[in-house]
């Protein structure tokens, strides 16, 4: 048996809360340094945006915090991998930019940790048009 520690659901709703208060440095303490966020949207259908380790992810989350003041994440489920290292967060995200129309996705992010820190943050979401 491993001694990592294990995913739990008071991690995943800590995470939440440093997304759902934006928080920067507080969500990037619960990433590796060589951590990486695939993000929903990419240049590929394949293989979406990639940001390596977290100064990209930090810059990342503070130009979009600055245009969508209000984002915020609700509606939160969690399902944790039998192993413990992988989860999986479903939610809805909601928040007005300060151009264009409001946003109402539901999403979900696949997570991988290892020694308790996210490695990878794989994000998935349904737009919703018209």
């Amino acid at each position: 048996m491993s001694n990592e520690p294990k995913v739990t659901i008071a991690l995943l709703d800590a995470i939440q809360d440093a997304f759902n208060r934006h928080d920067v440095d507080g969500i990037l303490s619960y990433f590796a340094d060589d951590g990486e966020w695939l993000m929903a949207r990419g240049p590929d259908p394949w293989e979406a945006k990639r940001l390596r380790g977290k100064q990209a992810i930090g810059d990342v989350l503070r130009a979009r915090y600055a245009v969508i003041p209000d984002m915020r994440w609700v509606d939160m489920q969690h399902f944790i991998d039998p192993d413990g290292t992988r989860a999986c967060s479903e939610w809805t995200v909601k928040g007005t930019p300060t151009q264009g129309a409001p946003l109402d996705w539901l999403g979900c992010d696949i997570w991988a940790f290892r020694d308790g820190l996210v490695t990878k943050k794989d994000t998935y979401w349904k737009y919703i048009d018209g």
